[in-house]
């Protein structure tokens, strides 16, 4: 069953608090943006080796494995927008499209994913350990217009991590 695209612009969650999952931009500490990546992972392992985690819930909802797989994503992707950011000004960042992304989603390996998901956050809390104090006003543009710099990039991918461990139902904080 295929999920509907997705078409909401979440761009919102880099200046308010989401009501979902109860990431708040304002509470933002530059310091401490790189540690919140890393703990990002804290819980997903156990939740994608359960007996069902590939399986949907229902016809509109992904499977663990298929969120899991998302936030892999996410942490990749969003190094790649912040290393361009850092290195030119201003940065047009590549599109992604995370439905067509998603398409083999459900037949990957959890334990691989898992593997691929810490990779994936320890590479991208490392870029964000490289940022200098005068680097979070750099900016990079969305295909779509959205303007970012490295700050609201971070709120950006921090909201998404947020959610998505919700989503699953780990708790929007990781316990580490």
């Amino acid at each position: 069953m295929a999920i509907a695209p997705e078409d909401k612009d979440w761009t919102w969650v880099t200046t308010r608090r989401c009501a979902f999952c109860g990431f708040d931009p304002g509470g933002l500490v530059h310091s401490e943006v790189a540690g919140r990546i890393s703990a990002s992972t804290a819980g997903w392992r156990e939740v994608i080796a359960r007996p069902g985690a590939t399986v949907r819930p229902n016809d509109h909802t992904w499977s663990p494995v298929e969120y899991a797989c998302h936030v892999r994503d996410v942490h990749a992707v969003m190094r790649e927008r912040l290393e361009s950011m850092l290195a030119r000004q201003p940065a047009h960042f590549a599109n992604w499209d995370q439905d067509e992304a998603s398409a083999d989603y459900a037949d990957q390996d959890p334990s691989t994913v898992a593997d691929d998901m810490e990779a994936n956050a320890a590479a991208f809390a490392d870029a964000y350990r490289s940022v200098a104090d005068d680097q979070w006003t750099r900016e990079g543009l969305r295909g779509d217009g959205a303007v970012f710099t490295a700050t609201s990039l971070a709120a950006y991918a921090l909201h998404d991590l947020t959610h998505h461990r919700v989503d699953v139902g780990l708790p929007a904080t990781p316990l580490v």
